[in-house]
């Protein structure tokens, strides 16, 4: 009698290459990260080079359409920079500069004293608040030097960004061609059920990742206007900065929040309130009548399954597993749709195929 069979030694094989799967793409995570986020940007100029290609005549004109996006794309970013980056160099300069001594403000107590005076606090309510933050001035320092460290940390990990457009051009150049040899590499009973993966997949990621740069162009723009009209202290730093943070589900725009009110306290602002009201305000917008119309329901995800990816993706990846975990969570729904209806169809067509012989 064989100790290990045939289907349990299937088994062990699959489990095997899985561990291995898994192995890989942690110790390979930064670069699957680059060639991933490589695949959003190709996807964020899919339609305007679509939109090109249909323009040109002759040969090459993929090859031309590209070229022709990505010009008018870091054209006009090159454009914008320079009519405001200065003024944004300028404030996240003097904010990183500013930022050891209004830490230091907080956890001593003295902006407390300076706001409570401004603000007519009472001597008491001044006094309990100065006591909490001495109590904690040790974990306040802590967190503000953990925060600040994770931050640079992150930015100094991210010069891979910068290879992004360039592996980019490959996906966008040979992407149909690399689908079709896809489909080629399965059985050809399968290739139908996989060609509609794919292209369920590629629709939904091309309109999730457009969607999320117009939610966070959108929010750059309305809460920089915003802060720079109420004369904010680094109103043209911190807009982008929430803007940007549009990015991350759930976790970004209340990050980008709280920095604009944690900033505005330390710069001891006097319209805090109103500001505070405003994010509130628009972050309603943006939830309620911004992102359905144009988010749409495309990725077709219940509140609880966004929440549950967005925890986990933050758990696996940091901030950019976040980023990544919506559409994860919505490529798992696609195939796990896709195949439930795949297997519907052949059990409808294998019950009709004995009524058929009886008739």
């Amino acid at each position: 009698m064989n100790l290990l069979d045939t289907r349990a030694a299937r088994v062990l094989v699959t489990i095997l290459c899985f561990v291995l799967c898994l192995a890989f793409i942690y110790f390979a995570r930064q670069t699957l990260i680059a060639f991933l986020f490589a695949i959003f940007f190709a996807y964020l100029l899919g339609a305007p080079i679509e939109y090109f290609e249909r323009r040109y005549k002759g040969s090459h004109r993929r090859v031309k359409a590209i070229i022709t996006a990505y010009l008018i794309l870091f054209g006009s970013i090159t454009i914008l920079a320079a009519a405001i980056g200065p003024r944004i160099v300028a404030e996240a300069q003097h904010l990183s500069q500013q930022l050891p001594e209004l830490s230091e403000r907080v956890s001593s107590g003295q902006l407390v004293s300076q706001v409570g005076n401004r603000r007519g606090w009472s001597a008491e309510t001044q006094q309990r608040i100065q006591s909490f933050f001495l109590d904690h001035r040790t974990q306040i320092v802590t967190l503000l030097e953990n925060a600040l460290n994770h931050a640079a940390f992150v930015i100094k990990g991210m010069w891979w960004l910068l290879i992004v457009p360039i592996l980019a051009i490959f996906f966008l150049k040979d992407g149909r061609k690399l689908a079709e040899d896809t489909v080629l590499l399965f059985k050809r009973g399968q290739r139908g059920i996989i060609t509609v993966v794919l292209a369920e997949l590629s629709e939904m990621l091309g309109h999730f990742v457009r969607a999320q740069v117009i939610l966070s162009a959108l929010s750059v723009g309305v809460i920089t206007f915003f802060l720079v009209v109420m004369r904010m202290p680094y109103a043209y730093a911190l807009g982008p900065i929430a803007g940007a943070l549009e990015f991350i589900p759930i976790v970004g725009p209340l990050i980008g929040g709280a920095t604009i009110i944690a900033v505005g306290f330390a710069a001891n602002y006097n319209h805090l309130v109103v500001v505070l009201l405003f994010l509130i305000v628009w972050r309603a917008v943006q939830d309620y009548f911004c992102s359905p119309r144009i988010l749409g329901d495309k990725l077709e995800l219940p509140p609880l399954a966004v929440l549950f990816g967005v925890l986990a993706g933050r758990e696996l990846g940091g901030v950019i597993g976040v980023f990544v975990s919506i559409p994860v969570m919505a490529t798992l729904k696609i195939i796990w749709r896709t195949w439930r209806d795949h297997k519907a169809s052949q059990a409808a067509r294998a019950a009709v195929v004995p009524v058929s012989h009886a008739a």
